[in-house]
């Protein structure tokens, strides 16, 4: 089962100070700062995912890339834009439209031509053809209860089979390098089997199951045993978007070959409890935000509800506790009672983590953790504070859920 992960632009700076919260002065992105296969011990991925609409922007929003980073990209190619080339197992680049980007929209924004010039233009292994979400799905309760299927989704649907028609036959007739992947989408398993059906006449033998984030574990596998009926003996799924551990194995049973997903690497900073993986289990973040950059704590200052120098005073001896602690000079009560102080004053809403913050302080996870960033940083990778840290933190997530994801289809096989 390959994971690509999904690029957006996540990097980490390796020389940043953060005692001083400062990058060096002659910082250049681009060439400085490194990835996640770049600063963990173990690729955490088989390969990336590159949208469209990350590079080049689309609609009314504009591309995360610099102007620099996007010449160069097209320059030099996805491969040597993310230090692929010349590792000792070959990394594939997959490139999509970015569909989230223009769900709202009445049809996808670019053409065939800019498409297929995008995955050429940077040297893509792999390319999806564009398509159109249809976010909704029928479980039998909804049937039930007399709910019907919305003549837009059937317009979606029979739009995205379209351009995938269209789209395969031009990358033959261009000949182009990179494997071609369709999207089937549907609102149930039987309007998905359909769909599948239909890439398969195309001629597709890759096949992204898309719109299935939001959808529970059983029926993402309702879905799947559907669409493995009909599926032919060369036909491999991707999953788009979807994480399910657990599940991988009777997954890839019905035929799924690979999966994106930014969740292990998002938790870290997104979640409000599950910031840190270990194998067995998650720890929250140790959060210290900055007074400086937290529009809270910095509207509450302004209005005059906050002593600014008491607010810092809190965050500074929180940093120091810690760091104390992880140099075996501090206890887990000195450690606690730091983080709850701070939190009294950046806590809006009266949530006490003391009890959370114990639980990861007694486990100390970074500690014992070999990935190649928590050797390096120590605790700062436990810390909830900007992106440099909170970054670190998802890297290590990808490296754990990788593990987390061997260790499952070994124990199935």
């Amino acid at each position: 089962m390959k994971f690509f992960f999904p690029d957006s632009q996540d990097q980490i700076s390796p020389f940043f100070n953060f005692d001083a919260e400062e990058h060096p002065v002659h910082r250049v992105r681009q060439r400085d700062d490194r990835y996640a296969h770049e600063v963990l011990r173990r690729t955490p991925y088989n390969g990336m995912l590159v949208s469209k609409a990350i590079v080049d922007g689309v609609m009314d929003r504009g591309s995360k890339f610099t102007e620099a980073q996007r010449g160069r990209i097209y320059r030099t190619g996805a491969h040597d834009f993310y230090r692929l080339k010349n590792r000792r197992h070959h990394l594939e680049i997959m490139g999509d439209c970015g569909a989230f980007a223009y769900v709202d929209e009445e049809e996808p924004p670019y053409s065939l031509d800019e498409v297929i010039g995008f995955y050429e233009g940077v040297g893509l292994d792999l390319g999806v053809s564009m398509d159109h979400i249809v976010f909704a799905y029928l479980t039998e309760a909804h049937k039930k209860k007399g709910l019907e299927v919305d003549p837009d989704w059937v317009r979606r649907q029979e739009l995205t089979i379209d351009i995938a028609g269209r789209f395969f036959k031009e990358v033959r007739t261009q000949r182009c390098g990179f494997a071609p992947i369709a999207v089937a989408h549907g609102w149930s398993p039987e309007s998905y089997q359909k769909a599948v059906k239909e890439l398969q006449k195309i001629g597709y033998k890759q096949i992204a199951m898309g719109g299935m984030v939001p959808l529970r574990t059983k029926d993402v596998t309702d879905v799947l045993r559907a669409v493995a009926e009909v599926r032919r003996a060369s036909t491999e799924f991707h999953l788009l978007g979807v994480t399910r551990t657990s599940s991988m194995p009777e997954f890839k049973s019905l035929g799924v070959t690979s999966f994106d997903s930014t969740s292990p690497f998002r938790q870290a900073f997104m979640d409000d409890t599950d910031n840190y993986y270990s194998l067995e289990t998650t720890y929250v973040a140790l959060r210290v935000p900055q007074t400086d950059g937290n529009p809270a704590l910095k509207r509450r200052i302004k209005a005059g509800e906050l002593d600014q120098m008491v607010a810092i005073k809190a965050e500074r001896n929180c940093l120091k506790v810690l760091r104390a602690f992880d140099h075996d000079k501090a206890t887990i009560d000195k450690a606690v009672s730091a983080l709850r102080s701070y939190e009294k004053i950046y806590e809006t809403k009266g949530r006490d983590r003391s009890d959370s913050y114990r639980r990861t302080l007694t486990a100390a996870p970074w500690k014992s953790c070999k990935c190649g960033i928590c050797e390096d940083v120590g605790i700062e990778v436990m810390i909830f504070r900007g992106a440099e840290r909170n970054k670190r933190r998802g890297f290590h997530n990808l490296a754990i859920f990788k593990r987390r994801l061997d260790r499952t289809f070994r124990t199935h096989s």
